[in-house]
């Protein structure tokens, strides 16, 4: 299929891929203000935007983008007003109420948290300009033209991103209870985290 050192492709992507960032920031809030499974949808989400990332590698859309000054900074503010978006919603959020059952109301649905999750993603051109720079050194020379290899590592890289996702979702969902049972704290961990999505948009806004 065109792939070379298949084996050291997977190591150095999850090496990337636990690298803590936006992504594992949005997961890890979704997870322990909201619930694993709030969290799932999340990272089921950031993962569907690394496959809007692979297909526009794959057929070489990417280098468009990379390539059109206009097209990226396009692209890198509507991402940075996204993230802010979400940092700003985090920050307004008020604390939760207890029910009468004891249960707080859960923000958010599953197809809100992973919508989120894919905008955060593929709302973010320099995903794109990472896999250019990266795949092509898992590619053999002859096949760098062909979609398939892209898409092959592009999955690989998908599967990968899951299986570490849902590995954090998993361990951060056991604090997920002790904060839904204390407003104060799942207030100030949305607050905390919402500053930090409002600085990093800002970061990705004014980056060169």
């Amino acid at each position: 299929m065109g792939i070379e050192n298949f084996m050291t492709f997977g190591m150095t992507a999850l090496f990337f891929i636990m690298i803590p960032g936006t992504d594992t920031l949005f997961v890890l809030n979704r997870t322990i203000s909201q619930g694993r499974s709030s969290g799932t949808y999340a990272a089921l989400g950031v993962n569907a935007g690394v496959i809007v990332h692979t297909l526009l590698a794959a057929l070489g859309l990417s280098i468009l983008v990379a390539q059109s000054d206009l097209a990226f900074k396009a692209i890198k503010y509507v991402g940075a007003i996204y993230i802010i978006y979400l940092g700003v919603a985090q920050i307004r959020t008020k604390a939760t109420p207890m029910t009468i059952n004891g249960v707080i109301p859960i923000k958010g649905t599953r197809k809100s948290n992973f919508v989120s999750g894919f905008f955060t993603n593929a709302l973010n051109p320099k995903v794109a300009l990472f896999f250019l720079a990266f795949f092509p050194q898992f590619i053999t020379p002859s096949q760098i033209q062909s979609p398939i290899p892209f898409l092959v590592l592009g999955i690989t890289y998908t599967l990968i991103g899951i299986g570490w996702y849902l590995f954090l979702t998993f361990f951060a969902g056991q604090f997920s209870k002790n904060f839904q049972e204390n407003p104060k704290a799942n207030l100030w961990i949305n607050k905390i985290s919402g500053i930090v999505f409002v600085l990093m948009g800002l970061g990705i806004a004014f980056a060169g």
